[in-house]
């Protein structure tokens, strides 16, 4: 009885975010929550950002999405926000241009900071969690922040230079093990896009972000005539995108300039992992080709016995999988009720409640056991 009771909410949470049918569901009887369009202000710029707001907000949790044209709309990041409005939760999902374009420039890291300003005004308990390539902006946000009640990241990054050799060659390594699958060729001009913040010359950005627009909307596109205009740092880049060898992307990377070497350094999360004061809820799909699950077990490693880390069989990097082994799913499901159970306990009075509710239940229990 007391474990049901324990896991009540967490069971629900758990199925509604691993099977969408089931979220339907539920949604089709609970009252939806209140939605509302609000300005963040991040220096002189200005996010837009949908608010999700329940009846009786209890915390406040932040969303940062990844590499998504849709950003802050994308359908499964209005699906999770909604879940956690149902369950009394403040949402805040601000839309980050960079990222909704397929870039990472280091801005992303102020606008979260911004965002968290933003949802520390409304309440006194918050959270974040970053998605994807969201996710490592997120953490180097948060590594700043006192009083957080947990950090998530989700199908994140740890190392920016792994991902890169990751996605141009399909190999990733963790404490002396070594992996390898073939790379998503439509995965490199995602690449291309992602680091075109970072070059130098100016008329290599635009032209590289031109291809990366061309090849992305169709990659069979011929783009080499702009590519025979780059210059030397374009050229660079470029090389490396096309790259298929392990020691040439290794080689190249080390040949990046000093300044686009230092901003890999900075938007990686690794660094900042060490630094968090808050919990570290993380997870990762084992079918992810955008960025390998190894990743996550390297933020684990980095953030020490804050971290709790969950490597999902049936997952891929959006979501689960249509269809698995029905043993995945199972192993799947166990572990992610632990990781939504340490989600939704996230205030000191909620898990007070939550904890004084179970006592409760359990003194009722061996009273009703002695009378028998």
């Amino acid at each position: 009885m007391v474990v049901t009771a324990r896991f009540a909410t967490p069971v629900l949470f758990t199925l509604a975010l691993a099977v969408p049918a089931f979220d339907g569901w539920m949604t089709s009887w609970s009252v939806p929550p209140a939605q509302e369009d609000i300005i963040v202000r991040a220096g002189e710029k200005t996010l837009r950002a949908d608010l999700y707001r329940p009846r009786h907000p209890r915390s406040a949790v932040l969303l940062v999405h990844g590499l998504s044209p849709a950003g802050r709309r994308h359908p499964e990041l209005v699906r999770l926000a909604r879940l956690f409005a149902r369950h009394g939760r403040l949402v805040l999902v601000p839309h980050f241009d960079g990222l909704a374009d397929f870039h990472l420039s280091g801005h992303e890291i102020d606008e979260v900071k911004a965002a968290l300003a933003e949802l520390r005004r409304r309440s006194q308990t918050v959270a974040v969690a970053g998605f994807s390539f969201g996710a490592g902006p997120a953490l180097a946000a948060a590594a700043d922040e006192d009083g957080l009640a947990w950090i998530g990241s989700f199908g994140g990054y740890g190392d920016l230079r792994n991902v890169i050799l990751f996605l141009t060659t399909g190999v990733h390594t963790f404490h002396g093990r070594r992996y390898s699958s073939h790379p998503e060729e439509y995965n490199r001009w995602k690449l291309a896009s992602l680091l075109t913040p970072l070059v130098d010359d100016p008329r290599d950005r635009e032209r590289l972000r031109a291809i990366a627009a061309h090849r992305l909307a169709d990659p069979s596109d011929d783009t080499g005539a702009l590519a025979a205009e780059f210059g030397p740092s374009g050229r660079t880049v470029m090389r490396l995108i096309q790259s298929r060898s392990e020691a040439q992307t290794t080689a190249l990377v080390e040949r990046l300039s000093p300044a686009t070497r230092e901003q890999l350094d900075r938007l990686s999360a690794v660094a900042a992992a060490s630094r968090l004061r808050a919990r570290l809820l993380i997870a990762h799909g084992t079918d992810d080709d955008s960025i390998p699950f190894t990743e996550s077990l390297r933020l684990a490693d980095a953030a020490g016995p804050r971290a709790r880390v969950v490597v999902l069989d049936s997952f891929h990097h959006t979501g689960p999988r249509p269809v698995g082994r029905a043993f995945h799913r199972v192993t799947d499901a166990a572990a992610l009720l632990g990781l939504v159970d340490e989600m939704l306990r996230d205030s000191p009075r909620e898990r007070a409640r939550l904890d004084r509710r179970a006592a409760g239940l359990t003194a009722r229990w061996a009273s009703s056991d002695r009378r028998r």
